[in-house]
């Protein structure tokens, strides 16, 4: 027998399709049917790789007499925090406000109406550890509720009164202070373990973002040491390549295991600006660097790609052992004797040392994460790796939840932009526009994204306000990496969507669509991934600089607006917003937001001034890289040929003046740039040159080398374009240049 589940396309709401507990999805229909039975309802929130939501649901909603009384007392609705983060975010924040901490699996009831008057996460069968059990708390609030629902009625309405006040966005009176903000955030850093905060420790990856958006010393060391931390720790699964979602102590040793696609998705692009800013005399950071973006890749590319192009949502933080029976983190974690079965006795001894495996364990029952430790030979690294990966693959695999969802993807395809153009692997963008092709065939439905898909079927969900940003500036920027301006029309169309569906009287963004929630979501702050106002933000200036649409730019500038006193308050976390910040701060300096279109008439997204621009661009730079006359980018490549001539030996300068958005500059004179690469301040630091052509050792080129370019640069910023270039040194010169 099934419940009304089956028929959903959440791989959650699926696995308890088959449970006695009655049941209903998110829908006018349930809240119709408490208003009909005069009953409340019971809102479970939850997501498939969530290993307490597992634990809950065989405990409770497997239970035939737990189950007989969630249906006397209440309408059951089950909901999936993944395909509607809408409704997770406003019961969230009834959680936190009502219990003081929040979770999952989260347990809410509610009036008919939606309106929450208890909350909680996780209820276990008999009381445990000062909780009741759930049919205790199922059996207290069904009674309160028949026998005194007046009281529960005003109850419900204190709350929402209350939390109408808490949800309201703090004001800024002015511009915070750009320096003053970095000091707060540097203050958390964990000057032992890397990262900020303390147990449990999450990625950061916004947060490295900006850091990395000014390059001074203090802030590039805090993001480099941070990077390089989780790279090493057992949050990083050392031989298949990705993160699992958070360490449970502070030292990144043991994770909670389950791995998310966002998480990866972001600190992919992180990995990659990371290796960027570190100077080539930094061999092993850039080699570990390397190594934690290629081993992302490769998990996406072997574990998450789900038939038609798009990628799967999540996997799994259990998996079953040799005896069938479900443990968190089984399939991760090794032993001496394991690593000895796997490599022999001389590899296994040489990998223990590397990978910190140890007699008494670092997890539990004697097994080990794996953390990589000290400077290993990178051969013999690669082929031990590659033999515990083959060898796992024999275990049972962690259950993979294989729905689509489109801001995930979004972040995934950006990410793989940079990735692919910064270390020339065509089939890393390939990849990326495989799934931007999925998620506009289908998810693209009536003029608006739909938030999951599920075997290439859309969901009912409809898409909130990140999906339609993290969507439109991935498409954006695919535009401009093909030369199509197919993607960058669709990225419009995305965008003019979003801003009529989202719009605040503000400026600003809600986060979902006006519907059937009892408060509309509005947070400018991060979770796990950037706030739906911060993903609308980015993707207004990258669409606006590409489409010349002063509209979206100026959109974007009021929406931000709207964040400073959050981020006044709490930059760490609203970390997406603080980069914004410091890229206005650097723009106000005179490093606008630059424009680069490289004109190669090979049409050839991999040409080597584009790798070029990737590797060394400011933050917030647009590229766009096309033929000779390619169309559909505005007046970006009117009038802009391939220039002709040899290389001189000093370079030309890109001396700005100022016309319009078509002219070029006049050259003049430039200093060669040798031994040197403009830092993000736009400073000059002794570090040798970075890479502009090729693979590998070839990628770099000798510090008194001129590097010839086969194609034009022409960089403009705002008003002011300067002349083509024709050198690494001078298009690094022109986007570095403050005007």
């Amino acid at each position: 027998m099934v419940n009304r589940l089956a028929t959903q396309t959440s791989p959650y709401l699926l696995q308890h399709a088959t449970n006695p507990v009655d049941w209903w999805p998110w829908g006018p229909e349930a809240f119709e049917e408490a208003r009909r039975r005069n009953v409340p309802l019971l809102i479970s929130v939850g997501y498939s790789a969530c290993h307490w939501c597992h634990v809950m649901a065989h405990e409770s909603f497997e239970d035939a007499g737990a189950a007989a009384l969630v249906n006397e007392f209440f309408v059951p609705v089950k909901v999936d925090r993944e395909e509607r983060p809408d409704v997770d975010a406003v019961y969230m924040r009834a959680t936190q406000a009502l219990t003081g901490h929040g979770g999952w699996p989260m347990t809410v009831f509610a009036t008919p109406d939606g309106q929450p008057f208890f909350a909680g996460t996780y209820y276990p069968p008999e009381p445990a550890q000062g909780l009741p059990s759930f049919t205790q708390v199922v059996t207290a609030l069904g009674e309160a509720w028949r026998d005194r629902q007046g009281e529960v009625l005003e109850s419900a309405s204190a709350i929402v009164a209350q939390l109408a006040q808490i949800n309201a966005l703090p004001a800024a009176s002015a511009s915070p202070g750009v320096w003053e903000l970095l000091d707060a955030v540097s203050a958390e850093f964990d000057l032992l373990h890397g990262g900020f905060g303390g147990a449990p420790k999450f990625p950061a990856p916004m947060l490295v973002d900006a850091l990395l958006v000014k390059g001074e010393a203090g802030s590039l060391d805090l993001a480099q040491r941070t990077l390089e931390a989780m790279a090493r720790g057992g949050i990083h699964d050392q031989v298949g390549g990705g993160f699992h979602r958070y360490a449970v102590d502070a030292g990144w040793v043991v994770p909670h295991f389950e791995k998310m696609l966002y998480d990866n998705a972001l600190l992919l692009g992180s990995y990659v600006r990371g290796w960027r800013r570190t100077p080539q005399h930094e061999t092993g950071l850039r080699w570990l660097f390397e190594r934690v973006v290629r081993g992302i890749v490769g998990w996406l590319e072997r574990e998450m790609v789900v038939e038609g192009g798009g990628f799967a949502a999540s996997l799994d933080a259990d998996s079953a052992d040799i005896r069938g029976m479900a443990h968190e983190g089984i399939y991760y974690v090794w032993n001496p004797s394991l690593l000895v079965d796997a490599l022999g006795e001389e590899d296994a001894d040489w990998a223990g040392k590397v990978f910190h495996v140890t007699n008494d364990g670092t997890f539990e029952h004697g097994l080990s994460t794996l953390q990589l430790r000290g400077a290993p030979d990178v051969a013999r690294l690669e082929s031990v790796s590659a033999r515990l990966l083959e060898v796992r693959a024999n275990r049972f695999e962690p259950p993979r939840d294989g729905k689509v969802v489109a801001s995930w993807n979004g972040w995934a395809i950006e990410s793989l932009l940079w990735a692919g153009l910064v270390f020339g692997e065509r089939s890393w963008i390939d990849l990326a526009e495989r799934a931007a092709t999925y998620l506009w065939e289908t998810h693209w439905v009536d003029g608006a994204l739909r938030r999951t898909s599920l075997d290439g079927v859309a969901g009912e969900a409809a898409g909130v306000a990140e999906d339609h940003g993290a969507v439109a500036s991935a498409f954006a920027r695919l535009a401009g990496v093909l030369g199509e301006s197919v993607w960058l029309d669709r990225a419009v169309e995305v965008l003019d969507a979003a801003v009529a569906l989202f719009g605040a009287e503000d400026g600003g963004f809600f986060d979902a669509a006006a519907g059937d929630l009892f408060a509309r979501p509005r947070d400018v702050q991060d979770n796990p991934t950037p706030s739906g106002t911060m993903a609308l933000v980015s993707a207004l200036r990258v669409v606006g600089l590409l489409a010349e649409r002063r509209d979206l730019l100026d959109r974007a500038d009021t929406a931000a607006r709207t964040t400073w006193g959050t981020v006044e308050a709490a930059p760490r976390h609203a970390s997406a917003a603080l980069t914004d910040l410091l890229m206005a701060d650097e723009a106000r300096k005179g490093l606008r937001p630059a424009v680069a279109v490289v004109v190669d008439e090979a049409g050839d997204p991999l040409n080597d001034a584009a790798r070029a621009v990737w590797r060394m661009a400011p933050l917030g730079t647009v590229a766009v890289s096309g033929r000779p006359g390619t169309e559909g980018f505005g007046s970006w490549f009117e009038g802009r040929e391939p220039v002709a001539g040899e290389v001189s030996a000093g370079g030309a300068a890109p001396a700005p003046q100022v016309g319009q958005a078509g002219t070029v500059a006049e050259e003049s004179p430039l200093a060669k740039l040798t031994h040197a690469r403009i830092g993000g301040s736009g400073g000059v630091t002794e570090v040798e040159t970075e890479a502009s052509h090729g693979h590998d050792d070839e990628d770099e080129y000798d510090e008194h080398e001129v590097v010839g370019l086969d194609q034009t640069v022409y960089v403009c910023r705002g008003e002011v374009c300067f002349a083509p270039a024709r050198t690494v040194q001078d298009a690094r010169a022109a986007l570095w240049s403050r005007a």
